[in-house]
């Protein structure tokens, strides 16, 4: 009786007791949560325009913040060797890494996904984990493996609201965050290219024959997830510093996927919140009770479950098929 009371009466009794503490961790998930979303956008553009679940999205948004970093430094690519006299100021370099992005995505579509074009589903797969490998390593060379600091000017800092700490940062993202669902948002439902994209998601053989480029949607789409990704590069460089396990990200938006849906950006939202919170609500007062650590694998246990009861998410469409 006495374990069950410290396990499942004692943290309720916690956060009650406790209240502004309790309101300080939910932002804290919050804020995760929004992180996480801001990678599981990408992961949704282009499951929506192709179908495949590119493993490459967390790699992406590392790429893309390196580049961000070498530029405002005026690193060479290659050589490791800043000059002053190359670095950009931000709003220039954030500009050009945009560019460095939609580049990569053409090459992404002309060397990876023309020539497997009518494809297996699990060799496209295949594909983006090694183009996830092929942009670490060359990363690697371009900008060096150390980590980074990456400064855009994000306010931080904190304030404090009856009792409550509020990290200025985490405000910021929120925001950030909203705007980029936001634009994704109007994006597909108000522009030619979003509805194309939509058109391709349902039916690709259907999308072809009434003229939709296939080729030019798979650029435009990996262009707007190579944009996504340098927002979310952004975000965690200026959290955590441009480090080689910001790539693993891609390993704990999955399960926000699979709570949200493969196929709904506010799923995307949701499910990114949820998996932060919990996870932080989790490891503050479970974590104790099990020596901690619940935080690494939380996430996962909860996808887990939503795979047995709603395997297709909570704004995912349900697909029946005939056998």
């Amino acid at each position: 009786m006495e374990m069950l009371n410290a396990v499942f009466v004692a943290p309720f009794v916690d956060m009650f007791t406790y209240p502004a503490f309790f309101v300080e961790v939910l932002l804290g998930g919050l804020t995760a949560g929004v992180m996480y979303s801001l990678v599981a956008l990408g992961f949704v553009l282009i499951f929506k325009a192709s179908g495949v679940f590119n493993f490459a999205q967390g790699v992406l948004a590392l790429f893309a913040a390196l580049t961000l970093v070498g530029l405002m430094t005026g690193t060479i690519p290659f050589s490791q060797n800043s000059m002053s006299a190359l670095a950009l100021p931000i709003w220039l370099a954030v500009i050009a890494t945009g560019g460095v992005m939609v580049g990569l995505a053409y090459a992404i579509e002309r060397v990876v996904l023309r020539p497997l074009v009518n494809q297996e589903e699990i060799i496209m797969f295949m594909s983006t984990i090694g183009l996830a490998f092929v942009l670490e390593g060359v990363g690697d060379m371009m900008w060096g493996s150390d980590v980074k600091a990456l400064d855009v000017g994000i306010p931080s800092g904190s304030f404090e609201v009856n009792g409550v700490l509020v990290q200025v940062f985490d405000l910021w993202a929120a925001g950030i965050a909203a705007v980029m669902v936001a634009f994704l948002a109007v994006f597909f439902q108000k522009t030619k290219i979003g509805r194309a994209l939509r058109a391709v998601a349902d039916d690709h053989q259907a999308a072809l024959s009434v003229g939709i480029p296939l080729k030019t949607i798979w650029v435009a789409v990996w262009s707007v997830a190579g944009l996504v990704a340098l927002v979310a590069g952004i975000m965690w460089g200026s959290k955590s510093g441009v480090q080689f396990s910001l790539s693993l990200i891609a390993l704990k938006a999955l399960p926000v996927l699979i709570l949200g849906g493969f196929t709904s950006i506010p799923g995307a939202i949701i499910g990114g919140l949820i998996i932060g919170v919990g996870e932080k609500v989790a490891e503050v007062y479970w974590g104790p009770l099990v020596n901690g650590a619940i935080e690494n694998w939380f996430a996962y246990v909860l996808a887990l479950l939503f795979l047995m009861f709603r395997p297709q998410g909570l704004f995912g469409e349900k697909i029946i098929e005939r056998i």
